[in-house]
């Protein structure tokens, strides 16, 4: 009877192969995004300073100064993901993901910021309304941003999804808020030409708020990332089935799984025959591992063999197949 043994996909070469490409390319792409993040935050405060300077606007100055936290905190942001796409060291065997969400948690303070100073700049306009000049001008030079701002986002929605950074999330959430803000700048002078000045300020209201809504949602995230929360139970289930599909497999318990930036981490305990060889359940191994891999190219798998007859029912409790229609993202697949 074979004793307890572990396997992990870094000792198949044509993974190891597969997971230096994509580490490559996931540097390759959030890099991109990140420079493209700094150069459209500075065009965005050079077309935006005019408009203030030539319009007077309260929401104008308020969007500038928005796009000049935006700039600041993409150059953070890009300074750090220098740090965090580096690879594993010897001080840092898992790598350096965890920077990204650090990162993430940063520009969230910086919107929480930029919405706070918009509140209480719009109080004050609210209860000083003033005539707005030049308008249409303001009005055309915002309209241009958010064009500007459109095409930004739209090419960081397709990073996101090819690498699910949870820098580039941040960062693509400060400007989708300038979206909001510029559509509610918009308008703001549309409606104050037509005589009701304290519809600016009304309005940057409301999408204060609405930022510091999302400022609050990455910011938990981010934490959650720091503090290793389990993947969602969408996740964890598909993972538990890859492995309880292969035919040798007769259980699966203490199933863990975190994140860190680009990588995912994995380990699980499969119950298999007393009486496999070590040779079989290496083999087994591999091929979940494998068959994990083609779904989650980053993963970091660790799986270990357990002999059924050593496995303590009254202590280990199950992965189990829920149907995901009556979970959430609270619900455990195991104690």
């Amino acid at each position: 009877m074979q004793n307890q043994s572990s396997s992990t996909h870094n000792a198949n070469n044509s993974n190891s192969s597969n997971n230096y490409n994509n580490y490559n390319n996931y540097n390759s792409l959030v890099t991109l995004a990140s420079m493209a993040a700094i150069g459209t935050a500075f065009l965005l405060i050079a077309i935006k300073s005019w408009a203030w300077l030539e319009t007077g606007s309260s929401g104008v100055l308020v969007s500038l100064i928005d796009s000049s936290i935006d700039a600041l905190s993409s150059i953070i942001s890009f300074i750090v993901l220098r740090y965090a796409l580096a690879p594993a060291d010897e001080e840092h065997r898992f790598g350096h993901g965890k920077a990204e969400s650090i990162a993430s948690l940063g520009q969230a303070a910086f919107i929480f910021g930029s919405a706070s100073f918009l509140i209480l700049h719009a109080t004050e306009k609210l209860l000083n309304p003033q005539v707005i000049e030049k308008a249409n001008l303001g009005i055309s030079i915002i309209s241009i941003s958010i064009v500007v701002t459109l095409l930004l986002v739209g090419f960081q929605k397709y990073i996101i999804k090819k690498t699910q950074s949870p820098a580039i999330q941040g960062d693509s959430l400060h400007y989708s808020s300038d979206l909001l803000m510029n559509i509610a700048v918009i308008i703001g002078l549309f409606v104050s030409q037509q005589g009701y000045p304290q519809a600016d300020p009304i309005i940057a209201l409301l999408a204060a708020f609405y930022i510091l809504y999302s400022a609050f949602h990455l910011a938990k995230k981010s934490i959650h990332s720091l503090l290793d929360r389990e993947l969602d139970i969408e996740t964890q289930q598909e993972i538990g089935k890859i492995a309880l599909a292969q035919n040798k497999v007769l259980g699966l318990h203490d199933l863990r799984t975190r994140d860190s930036g680009k990588t995912i981490f994995i380990q699980m305990h499969l119950e298999m025959d007393d009486h496999i060889t070590l040779f079989e359940a290496h083999k087994v191994a591999d091929a979940i591992e494998a068959e994990i891999l083609q779904r989650f190219p980053n993963a970091d798998i660790i799986v270990h063999q357990d002999p059924i007859s050593a496995i303590d029912k009254n202590v280990i409790v199950p992965f189990e197949i829920v149907p995901l229609s009556t979970t959430n993202n609270t619900i455990k697949t195991e104690k």
